[in-house]
């Protein structure tokens, strides 16, 4: 047996109970392991996942509420200014549209309702649009609202947080050292602040990654560790669709096992947080979706942005063969 072969994985489910931090070796062994390895790794993720979640499975919808004509270079986007992908383009939805998409939300038993405009930052215009709807749905459905309006400013923040969004969105999608690599347009910092000013205005933190798009090994582990650092309560996990037309695409550094151990990294670094399987996971996961919620606990439902999803009812199906349950309110 090798030395990665004989590690106890269950001491590292230990040390997430415990509070303490896996070193960078340790964070490395994970996303090392021989594929054979995979199942006690899961069974060891499983511990964490199963002591602050049970068997809950918490369920997520994106409403594409502004599509393209977005500024920003970011290389994994189709929205992007340097992407040709063929996508459709509009400017921010109406509020009956973004109200009807929370309705959607909860019937296909989604407890948190995000609404996602591509662009560098939402005007004052958008902010009143998103208010305007997010009140109506606040008023009339027990909803948990995340938005993903990109860079804000402190009072953008506060009157979002007062019209009753829960959850703000900003990915950090790699770490600091692979970031230039990927966007050039704006900064790491700039994500950060933006994170840190939704937590000021009071609302829930959500922040993730982007797997897949050329990091190394230790940059994977950097970027859950600075999660843990920036305390995103909420982290998606994406791995890359390789969209034609975006500079991205062609990439193929995954497969499914590498993302499972990803996964169990993840709620190993963070273990109280909510791990969400995101972007990319039919295309990446395959046939081993299912083996993705012993370490994670949510997923998104429908379509993503620009990429459809899996169909919704195979999901409930999926969660209902595992023995898991859907948390279908959010709130609380």
């Amino acid at each position: 047996m090798t030395k990665l072969q004989q590690i106890n994985w269950n001491e590292y489910a230990d040390k997430a109970l415990s509070g303490e931090r896996l070193t960078m070796e340790e964070s490395l062994s994970v996303i090392q392991a021989d594929d054979s390895e995979l199942l006690a790794i899961l069974q060891a993720a499983y511990r964490v996942r199963r002591h602050y979640y049970g068997n809950k499975v918490k369920l997520n919808l994106i409403m594409n509420a502004k599509s393209g004509l977005c500024p920003e270079d970011c290389g994994y986007c189709s929205q992007s200014i340097v992407s040709n992908a063929p996508i459709e383009k509009y400017t921010l939805l109406e509020k009956d549209t973004l109200v009807d998409g929370a309705r959607k939300a909860m019937e296909l038993k989604a407890g948190t309702y995000c609404i996602v405009a591509s662009g560098r930052g939402p005007s004052n215009r958008e902010v009143d649009q998103v208010v305007a709807a997010v009140q109506e749905i606040k008023a009339t459905m027990p909803m948990k609202i995340c938005a993903c309006l990109g860079i804000l400013n402190e009072e953008q923040a506060r009157r979002l947080k007062e019209a009753g969004v829960d959850r703000y969105n900003h990915n950090l999608n790699t770490s600091s050292s692979h970031f230039g690599r990927i966007t050039t347009t704006h900064t790491y910092d700039d994500r950060v602040q933006t994170v840190e000013k939704a937590k000021t205005a009071g609302m829930s933190p959500c922040s993730g990654c982007i797997i897949g798009m050329g990091e190394s090994d230790r940059e994977i582990v950097e970027i859950a560790w600075s999660l843990r650092e920036l305390g995103a309560d909420s982290i998606p996990v994406n791995f890359l669709h390789p969209i034609e037309g975006t500079p991205l695409a062609g990439r193929n550094d995954l497969n499914p096992r590498r993302c499972l151990k990803v996964l169990a990294l993840f709620r190993f670094i963070c273990p109280s947080k909510e791990i969400r399987v995101s972007g990319g996971r039919e295309l990446q996961l395959r046939s081993l979706q299912p083996l993705s919620l012993y370490a994670a606990n949510s997923v998104f439902v429908g379509d993503y942005l620009t990429t459809e999803g899996q169909e919704s009812l195979a999901d409930h199906r999926m969660i209902e063969d595992l023995g898991f349950e859907i948390e279908e309110c959010a709130l609380g």
